[in-house]
C-alpha cells in the first residue's frame, strides 16, 4: 500500500486542474474542441474558411484569429491523445504494441526517478529493460541500463552498480554490431530507391553486402541482424528477378515463424506475406497468387499505408488473371477507402494508371467516364526520370488506345517516338520482353493494320514473348497487364475491325 499511497499523492498534488485531452463520450457536447473535431472527420478535405463559418458563422479576422487559437489547442490535445491508441488490433504491426509498452514504462520510471521516488523507478526501468529485451529493441536496453548504472552510483549501491555496468557492456557491444548492420543496410537502401541505374550498380554489390551481414548474424544472431539479412536476401533477388527464389525464403521465413525460431514481438508477417503474394505476380502464377493474396489482405488494416500496397499486388494479380470483374471491385474499394487521398501523389497516379487499364478491356458504358478515360490516356503525367518502369506502360496503353480507335493521325505521331523510345531506353537485354512487344506494336502500322498479316508476321516475336524471363526490379519494368493479353486484345481489335469494315462494304453494295 505504500507504493499505492506515495502514487495517490503524486498524482493529487501534480494533476493539471483541466486534463488536455478530448472527451469523445461526449456525443452532444458543444464545445468548440470537439466540434472541429467531429467536422474534420466527417469532412476531410473541408477548406479553412468553410470550417471557419461553420463554428463562428461568420469569417472576418476576428474570427479567423480565434480558430488559429482554437486549432493550436485541438492539435496539442490530439497529440497527447496519441499515448493512448489502442494498438492491440492484429492488423497493425506487432512490435508498435511493445514499443508503446517500452516508452510507456520509460516515461513513468523517470516521472518517478525525478519526483525523488528511486525505490520505485527502480523497479520500473528492471521492467522497462526486460520488455525491451524480450522484444529485442537493443538501444532501449542500452538507455535503461545507462539510466540504472547512473542511479545506482547516486544511491551509492555497488554490487548493483557492478552488475549493470557489465549488463550495459554487453547491450552495447551487441547494439554496436546491429548498428553495422543496420548501416550497410541503410546503404542498400538507399540505391534501391533512387534511379533504375543505379539499382543496376548495386547488383554488383549484393554479394558483398549480404556476406557482411551473414558474418554479424552469425556473431549477434539477434533479431535485428536477422531482419537486415532477410530483407537484403530479398532485395537481391528482387533485383535480378528472381521471383522462385523469393517464394522459397518466404516459405521457409513462415515456417521459421511457425517453430518459434523468429520473435513473433518483432517480426511483421504481413510483410512476408506480401512479398510472397508480390513473387507469385512476378514469376507467372497468378491463380496461385489471388488465393494467397484473398487470405492474407484480411491482415492489413485500412488505416495502413500498407493497405493500398498490398492491395495493388492483389489487383495486378486479378487483372494477370483476366479476373477484370474482380479487378474492378478492387478499384472501388480502394478509392472507397477514407485514406485513400493520404496517399503520396504518385501512387494515387498508379492507382488512376491501373483504373485506365482496368476500364481500357473492360470500357465503361458511361460516356462521363469514357470521356475521363480519352483525356487521361492523352494527359497522363511522366512517372520517372528513368524512362522506364510505368513510362513504358503509360506508351503502351495510348498506343493501344489509339489503335482502337484506328486513329491513323494519332499512332503515326507516335510511331517514331516509340522507334527512337526502344532505341534510347530499351538496349539492355533485361528489357527484352518491352523490346519486343514494342516491336509487335510498331508492326501493325508498317502492316496497315492487316490481321493476318500481323498474326503470320508476329508469331516469331510472340514466341520470342514468351520464353523470355521477366525482368527484376533493378530494370525497373512494369507490366500492368501482360503483353500477351494485349497482344490478343490488338489482334482482337484488328480482328473486329475488319469485320465492321467488310460489313460495312457488304452494306454499301446492297444499297448499290
Amino acid at each position: 500500500m505504500d507504493e499505492l499511497t506515495t502514487l495517490v499523492r503524486i498524482v493529487t498534488d501534480r494533476r493539471q486542474a483541466v486534463l488536455p485531452f478530448l472527451d469523445f463520450s461526449d456525443r452532444n457536447s458543444a464545445q468548440k474542441d470537439l466540434r472541429l473535431v467531429r467536422l474534420l472527420d466527417g469532412a476531410p478535405v473541408v477548406t479553412q474558411t468553410q470550417l471557419v463559418k461553420s463554428l463562428y458563422g461568420k469569417t472576418d479576422a476576428k474570427t479567423q484569429a480565434t480558430y488559429r487559437k482554437l486549432k493550436s489547442r485541438v492539435q496539442q490535445k490530439l497529440l497527447n491523445h496519441l499515448y493512448f491508441l489502442d494498438q492491440t488490433d492484429p492488423r497493425h504491426i506487432a512490435s508498435k504494441r511493445y514499443e508503446q509498452q517500452c516508452l510507456g514504462l520509460l516515461h513513468q520510471a523517470k516521472i518517478l526517478a525525478g519526483e525523488g521516488e528511486y525505490k520505485m523507478a527502480e523497479k520500473l526501468f528492471r521492467k522497462f529493460i526486460r520488455v525491451a529485451e524480450d522484444a529485442e529493441f537493443t538501444p532501449y536496453t542500452v538507455l535503461g541500463a545507462r539510466i540504472l548504472r547512473n542511479m545506482y552510483a547516486e544511491m551509492r549501491q555497488p554490487a548493483k552498480f557492478k552488475r549493470i555496468v557489465k549488463q550495459l557492456a554487453a547491450y552495447q557491444a551487441k547494439m554496436a554490431l546491429e548498428e553495422e548492420a543496420e548501416i550497410l543496410y541503410a546503404e542498400i537502401k538507399m540505391t534501391l530507391n533512387h534511379k533504375v541505374r543505379s539499382r543496376k550498380f548495386l547488383l554488383h554489390q549484393m554479394p558483398a553486402y549480404q556476406n557482411k551481414l551473414e558474418q554479424i548474424h552469425k556473431k549477434v544472431k539477434s533479431y535485428n541482424t536477422f531482419h537486415v539479412l532477410y530483407v537484403t536476401r530479398l532485395s537481391k533477388e528482387e533485383l535480378v528477378g528472381n521471383y522462385e527464389e523469393i517464394i522459397n525464403i518466404t516459405a521457409a521465413t513462415e515456417r521459421a515463424r511457425k517453430q518459434g525460431k523468429i520473435n513473433e514481438k518483432r517480426f511483421d508477417k504481413r510483410f512476408n506475406n506480401y512479398m510472397s503474394v508480390y513473387a507469385h505476380l512476378r514469376c507467372r502464377k497468378p491463380e496461385q497468387g489471388l488465393v494467397l493474396a484473398e487470405e492474407y489482405f484480411k491482415d492489413f488494416h485500412y488505416s495502413s499505408g500498407n493497405w493500398f500496397y498490398f492491395l495493388e499486388t492483389y489487383l495486378l494479380l486479378a487483372v494477370h488473371a483476366r479476373q477484370y470483374g474482380q479487378a474492378f471491385e478492387l478499384l472501388q474499394q480502394a478509392r472507397k477507402n477514407p485514406y485513400y487521398r493520404k496517399q503520396r501523389a504518385a501512387a494515387q497516379q498508379r492507382w488512376e494508371l491501373y483504373e485506365a487499364y482496368v476500364q481500357f478491356v473492360r470500357p465503361e458504358q458511361s460516356p462521363v467516364k469514357m470521356r475521363y478515360f480519352t483525356q487521361f490516356v492523352q494527359t497522363v503525367p511522366d512517372f520517372s526520370r528513368d524512362k522506364q518502369g510505368y513510362n513504358v506502360a503509360i506508351l503502351i496503353l495510348q498506343f493501344m488506345h489509339f489503335l482502337r480507335r484506328r486513329d491513323i493521325e494519332g499512332l503515326l505521331a507516335r510511331l517514331e517516338g516509340l522507334r527512337k523510345y526502344e532505341q534510347r531506353h530499351l538496349r539492355d537485354p533485361a528489357t527484352l520482353r518491352s523490346q519486343l512487344f514494342f516491336r509487335m506494336l510498331l508492326m501493325t502500322v508498317k502492316e496497315n493494320f492487316v490481321l493476318a498479316a500481323c498474326e503470320k508476321k508476329g508469331a516469331l516475336l510472340l514466341e520470342r514473348l514468351r520464353a523470355a524471363p521477366q525482368p527484376g526490379e533493378a530494370y525497373g519494368e512494369i507490366e500492368i497487364i501482360p503483353y500477351e493479353d494485349l497482344w490478343a486484345l490488338a489482334l482482337g481489335m484488328l480482328r473486329q475491325q475488319e469485320a465492321e469494315q467488310a460489313a460495312a462494304e457488304q452494306a454499301e453494295r446492297n444499297r448499290t
